[in-house]
């Protein structure tokens, strides 16, 4: 029988896709991937009687929205290496390639100080392929796309990393796994996400996250330029205007798990190993 590894701990760093852009839930905040890849790991059975349990599984987002990877590179994978977690994700640089005026070379040279830094760490590294959502803006950026992910897999083999490719995953491709901001996955994009992760982990599948949807009817020429409209008016524009002021959504923002006022990161953790529970039901700890 296969062993399954036991991660312990598990801090994810990079921007709005780590961070669960647009899982939302009741309360006005995100669930994501990494959120629900933390509750699977949490929820392992613990090791077997006469074996040390150690501490219970720790967690901690240090994603932010709209962050380029020289903010993820000084700001948050310091304190996550130095946190020295069992599991380390890494995602970042698609915020920088979308961006007109783009040095795709320099965005790949910081993701690989990223990933060096990181990785001494001691844990194990998870890079991403991140997926795209088919469109005309998809065709625009793909060649600046390919040349940040043709840089992952050597990064990968000089550091012992696991490698995600979600873009190559027609699924997440289709336009019903994304939000009407067309920029973020939806709940059923992120779940995938958190199935794919875990089974690149070598962990037991429980569903195919690459399966496709079911075919569906083309929505009709009204209906499909009502919601252009509303995708321009709501999401589009305003990205626009945060451009020309050079402000960004995540001006004033924090990880999830950061303190505001310390600017520290800090763990949760299930209040009940047994039953852990979604994520937002855990406790901190002291950072």
């Amino acid at each position: 029988m296969e062993k399954i590894v036991r991660y312990t701990s598990f801090v994810a760093v990079g921007d709005s896709f780590t961070e669960g852009m647009a899982d939302g839930l009741p309360d006005g905040s995100y669930r994501g991937w990494a959120d629900l890849l933390a509750a699977r790991l949490a929820a392992l059975p613990r090791p077997p009687a006469g074996q040390p349990a150690g501490p219970g599984f720790r967690y901690a987002n240090l994603a932010v929205r709209g962050k380029l990877i020289d903010q993820i590179a000084d700001e948050q994978c310091g304190p996550a290496a130095a946190m020295g977690a069992d599991l380390v994700t890494l995602v970042g640089g698609l915020n920088d390639v979308l961006r007109p005026n783009c040095d795709v070379e320099r965005v790949c040279a910081r993701l690989a100080d990223c990933a060096e830094l990181l990785a001494r760490g001691g844990g194990q590294l998870v890079l991403m392929r991140s997926p795209g959502r088919r469109g005309p803006v998809l065709e625009r950026f793909r060649p600046r796309m390919e040349r940040l992910f043709a840089r992952i897999d050597d990064l990968a083999a000089r550091h012992g990393a696991v490698v995600v490719d979600l873009y190559s995953s027609a699924a997440l491709a289709d336009p019903r796994m994304w939000a009407d901001d067309r920029l973020h996955l939806n709940a059923e994009g992120h779940r995938r996400v958190a199935e794919a992760v875990w089974q690149a982990l070598g962990l037991p599948a429980e569903s195919d996250w690459n399966a496709p949807l079911p075919p569906a009817a083309p929505p009709r020429w009204a209906a499909r330029r009502a919601a252009d409209l509303r995708f321009a008016r709501e999401h589009l524009l305003p990205w626009i205007g945060r451009r020309l002021t050079g402000r960004s959504s995540g001006d004033g923002r924090t990880g999830a798990h950061v303190h505001p006022e310390l600017g520290a990161p800090f763990w949760m953790t299930p209040a009940e190993h047994t039953a852990p529970g979604p994520v937002t039901g855990w406790r901190a700890l002291a950072p």
